[in-house]
């Protein structure tokens, strides 16, 4: 793992995790903290006057890095957050149906179901198979399960677990021609993917900065096109819900003040936008080049283990899935887990799919590896990996 790129990630371990909580530079974190001397200074001036306007600046580099409306952002610490004030903000009638399917992250499965049982609705989980052969799978198995009652459909643009880019361009038009609105749960798309928000149209997009765009954490955001945003509401009502309308929409009183913030993240977004093109040639660049290193290093381990690879390159960005011959049990991934870091010096996740949350009958779930690319990383580290896997 390459340590003279400006992360400060421990030299002693290979950090093969960024789709975590992603890594966020130094120079980066170095104008959060500026920002935060900054707040410090006055704290009044800096959160009553001067902030409204900063986030505004913000919004309109975060739209223009997107391709999406700025009006329609709102900040938040994470994309389960924007999950939650979706959902939350909807009402579903008695027997009307939430689609999603069983890639789906845990956190965004419970948000589900805790909506559908408040309102008598019912979550139908599509089944996608992994391994998977192309993107037509999760078309297929996801409009299968498209009925009269379906209301809304919450998909992943990358899922957690298994790694997948997920074809939610077609998908959102497809629901969208039978009148179904789309959730899309962006939440490692920014920085791993090319987004154009605007032309996609979904009804509610979210996405988070501290992955791949390696801002600092707790810095996401929540897109709702226009013609949804007088529906959607924080989940914490504050001052904007009767603040007189002068400059600002009521979408943008309500989001902009929750309580008392510390939105460094949020300003330094923009800052970590314009990091990665000024190191690495610009984001093209480093979207290709994550995916081609995530590629190598699935082919190492995939040898390694002596197993073909689950998924087309296609479907992947800057993340790959391998599945393990150990058997889905927690204590087992936890055990593994530990070992490649302890002894081997190794951070990678070891996951079950499909989460506890979206398991069915008839569903035999899977031990995983799961690697990550960013620019830090070399074909040694999947390497390491990959000897101690077989090991």
């Amino acid at each position: 793992m390459r340590t003279d790129l400006g992360w400060r990630l421990d030299p002693a371990v290979t950090f093969l995790n960024h789709g975590s909580f992603g890594a966020c530079p130094i120079e980066v974190l170095d104008q959060q903290r500026a920002l935060r001397d900054r707040m410090e200074d006055e704290p009044v001036r800096f959160l009553d006057r001067e902030l409204p306007g900063l986030l505004d600046a913000a919004r309109v580099e975060i739209g223009r890095f997107l391709g999406a409306d700025p009006d329609g952002f709102a900040f938040g610490p994470n994309a389960t957050t924007g999950v939650n004030t979706v959902l939350q903000s909807l009402r579903f009638e008695p027997g009307e149906e939430l689609l999603t399917d069983d890639h789906e992250y845990n956190a965004t499965l419970n948000a589900m179901q805790a909506v559908a049982l408040r309102d008598g609705a019912r979550v139908v989980i599509a089944r996608i198979p992994f391994p998977i052969r192309d993107a037509g799978d999760v078309l297929n198995a996801l409009l299968a399960e498209v009925t009269p009652r379906t209301r809304l459909a919450v998909v992943s643009q990358v899922t957690s677990p298994t790694g997948l880019v997920f074809p939610v361009e077609e998908l959102v038009a497809r629901l969208d021609a039978r009148g179904i609105d789309t959730l899309v749960d962006g939440a490692h798309a920014p920085g791993m993917l090319p987004l154009e928000l605007d032309r996609m149209a979904p009804a509610y997009w979210t996405g988070n900065g501290h992955k791949w765009l390696c801002a600092p954490k707790g810095a996401a955001v929540l897109w709702v096109r226009a013609d949804r945003r007088e529906r959607i509401h924080p989940v914490v009502v504050s001052h904007g819900a009767n603040t007189p309308v002068v400059d600002r929409s009521r979408f943008r009183l309500e989001f902009d003040w929750t309580g008392t913030p510390d939105p460094t993240p949020y300003l330094t977004l923009p800052a970590a936008i314009d990091w990665m093109p000024a190191h690495f040639d610009g984001w093209p660049q480093v979207m290709a080049a994550n995916h081609d290193l995530a590629l190598l290093g699935r082919d190492i381990v995939a040898n390694a283990l002596g197993i073909e690879p689950p998924a087309p390159d296609s479907m992947l960005g800057s993340m790959a899935a391998l599945p393990l011959p150990q058997p889905p049990d927690d204590a087992v991934a936890k055990a593994l887990g530990h070992r490649l870091l302890f002894e081997d010096g190794i951070e990678v996740p070891i996951v079950i799919w499909p989460v506890r949350a979206g398991r069915q009958d008839g569903v035999t779930p899977r031990l995983l590896v799961r690697i990550s690319a960013q620019r830090y990383n070399e074909p040694a580290d999947y390497e390491r990996l990959a000897r101690a896997l077989a090991r």
